[in-house]
């Protein structure tokens, strides 16, 4: 039964995950990653939840202000990989493409990693065919248009 529950929370920590996996999986302080691994999980629960509202929502915003997207848009969640130090992150970004394009985007898989020492902080956001960040295709022709974050 425990390895069942373990193998559940990894698929659910897999799937919706902007906790680095070496973080969540140290089973030695269980009780202290359930908490962020129900927090990802939610976050990406909500993400697919509210996904069409919060992208109307930007997509009005935009227009509001005079920069309104020419293409498709979606809203996905965020995953987080190389993340600095010990901090976790939940979001979500708004992709913007042709629309055949915007409907493979399953994800953004965020890359972290700071240059020249730690003077700059570098987060490349790159839209991908999976909510996996194990074994995934970036979605060439597909770009970040907005960031979200939710507050937890």
């Amino acid at each position: 039964m425990k390895k069942w529950i373990i193998g559940v929370l990894l698929v659910c920590l897999l799937s919706f995950s902007a906790v680095p996996v070496t973080q969540a999986l140290d089973l030695g302080n269980i009780g202290g990653n359930i908490g962020s691994i129900v927090k990802v999980v939610g976050i990406g629960l909500l993400v697919d939840q509210y996904g069409p509202q919060l992208n109307d929502f930007i997509n009005s915003l935009l227009a509001q202000n005079k920069v309104g997207p020419d293409y498709a848009t979606k809203v996905v969640p965020i995953l987080t990989a190389g993340v600095l130090g010990d901090n976790s992150y939940i979001g979500a970004a708004q992709v913007m493409g042709p629309q055949d394009l915007v409907d493979k985007v399953q994800a953004v898989v965020q890359i972290e990693s700071t240059f020249n020492g730690s003077m700059f902080r570098v987060k490349a956001l790159v839209p991908i065919d999976s909510k996996v960040p194990v074994n995934f295709n970036r979605v060439s022709g597909v770009g970040v248009s907005a960031t979200i974050d939710v507050r937890i």
